[in-house]
């Protein structure tokens, strides 16, 4: 049995990845900061609850603890960052989304890495976005519709993605691999997104399933290969 656990599961595309991955057999763990929420959408699902902040290093831990043993991470909790001009941010608003999107990320590898290390076919999955493709943002040929003004989540996406391929060469037994989830339909975006959710989780669902022999240090879509 695959166990699972999913950060910022209890709505959209985690929940959806959640739903998708308790139907192939995994014991899904449903990471989310809110009780409340996280053992409702646990509850739905046929899956289990797991109270985690990623943000809070002492959350993180206890969640470790109470997992006890995981084959597969999937971080997904972010956050947009505040909707406003450029010259108008401020570097506590970059601290913020940093804080959940890339340390919050980093924090919870970290805390979990000795579960993942005992595993027989690890897998780490980081929910990156192709706002986060420097290659992307700076090919003109590219770059409009694809781009588009958001300084800090681009950022912390690219920080992100960084991660995965850094982590990817130091724990080389671990398949370490970002997703590009693409435009999807979600209250982060307001529902404006082109794509279902379900449509959406299938990359994650994707690279979460994969097995010792699967690809590390890559950085995908639903379509292909995403530049880094």
């Amino acid at each position: 049995m695959t166990t699972t656990l999913i950060t910022g599961a209890n709505k959209s595309l985690g929940y959806e990845t959640a739903r998708q991955l308790v139907a192939l057999g995994h014991t899904v763990y449903v990471a989310a900061r809110d009780p409340e929420r996280g053992r409702k959408a646990a509850d739905e699902l046929g899956a289990r609850f797991v109270q985690l902040d990623v943000t809070d290093d002492e959350s993180v831990r206890a969640a470790a603890k109470e997992v006890g043993q995981l084959d597969v991470l999937i971080n997904n909790a972010g956050i947009p960052g505040p909707f406003k001009p450029a010259n108008e941010l401020t570097v506590q608003d970059y601290q913020d989304v940093y804080d959940v999107n890339v340390f919050g990320a980093f924090r919870v590898l970290d805390a979990f890495l000795p579960l993942l290390e005992a595993s027989d076919a690890p897998v780490v999955v980081n929910v990156s976005s192709g706002l986060g493709s420097i290659a992307m943002a700076t090919d003109p040929t590219v770059r409009e519709p694809a781009w588009i003004p958001a300084p800090i989540y681009s950022s912390s996406k690219a920080a992100l993605n960084m991660l995965t391929a850094q982590y990817a060469h130091l724990y080389p037994a671990l398949r370490i691999n970002a997703v590009d989830p693409g435009y999807t339909a979600t209250d982060f975006n307001h529902h404006s997104g082109h794509q279902t959710i379900p449509e959406g989780a299938e990359i994650i669902v994707r690279l979460a399933t994969i097995d010792r022999t699967g690809p590390t240090a890559t950085y995908q879509r639903s379509a292909g290969v995403v530049p880094w």
